[in-house]
């Protein structure tokens, strides 16, 4: 089972890379992944037409099941209706061959900081209440993130949170936000940022990247998360086995 994670596109022209994101895409058709999860920030202001513009782009992507959900960027100027409009439910839940993917949204109206919020726990709960594989995806990031400078952003409950998904027995997080990719592995669920894929906004010598996991459908257990360069290249992160984990270099 393959997974591709990619985050933070920023369609919008100040710093958007329109060739690279062609060029992501075109990786990600030859990868031929069965699930695509894109974790926020499709635009950089929440306009109808960055939202159009990016839809456009990611109906190019070939998979079985896309999970899409909202950034803080795609919150501004009323955007989260935008969203909405466009890709359906800012919160979702996608089912497929033994994967439970769990999409929640967890923007604010105008402001960058992250909010999960109690009223979605009952639900996240719910969706997490499965024999399946299971994967979260939210935009910010649960964990601080290293090479990113003084912490900000991080949900304001994100200590529930992750108690949440601790006790629901959550596989794998996938998140986004601070341009920089990183993978944390906390009390046994491995937590997977995504760098940005597509545009200038990158930390000093941090290329831009996106993620590939792929599950071995006999063994759920069984993971390896590839970053793959959106300039060409890739490189084995993690492989976590049911009997052994390994976290490799930045």
């Amino acid at each position: 089972m393959k997974i591709v994670h990619i985050s933070d596109i920023h369609v919008a022209e100040q710093h958007f890379l329109p060739d690279l994101l062609e060029r992501v895409i075109r990786d990600i058709n030859r990868i031929e992944p069965e699930i695509v999860v894109v974790t926020g920030d499709l635009t950089e202001n929440g306009f109808q037409s960055e939202f159009e513009r990016a839809r456009q782009y990611i109906e190019q992507i070939e998979c079985k099941v896309k999970v899409v959900i909202p950034g803080n960027h795609d919150a501004r100027n009323v955007g989260y209706l935008g969203f909405e409009e466009i890709f359906g439910h800012r919160s979702i839940i996608e089912k497929y061959k033994g994967i439970t993917i769990a999409g929640i949204d967890s923007t604010q109206p105008d402001l960058d900081d992250g909010h999960v919020g109690r009223e979605k726990y009952g639900w996240i709960e719910k969706c997490l209440d499965t024999a399946d594989f299971k994967v979260v995806a939210l935009h910010h990031h649960l964990i601080p993130i290293p090479k990113t400078g003084r912490e900000k952003q991080i949900p304001m409950d994100a200590g529930d949170v992750l108690e949440l998904l601790v006790r629901c027995g959550t596989d794998l997080v996938l998140c986004g936000h601070r341009h920089v990719p990183w993978i944390w592995n906390l009390n046994g669920i491995v937590i997977t940022n995504a760098g940005t894929a597509c545009t200038t906004r990158v930390k000093w010598d941090i290329p831009q990247s996106f993620n590939l996991i792929e599950i071995d459908e006999e063994e759920k257990g069984t993971t390896k998360i590839y970053r793959m360069y959106s300039k060409g290249g890739q490189e084995l992160v993690l492989e976590n086995r049911q009997d052994k984990y390994t976290e490799c270099t930045f």
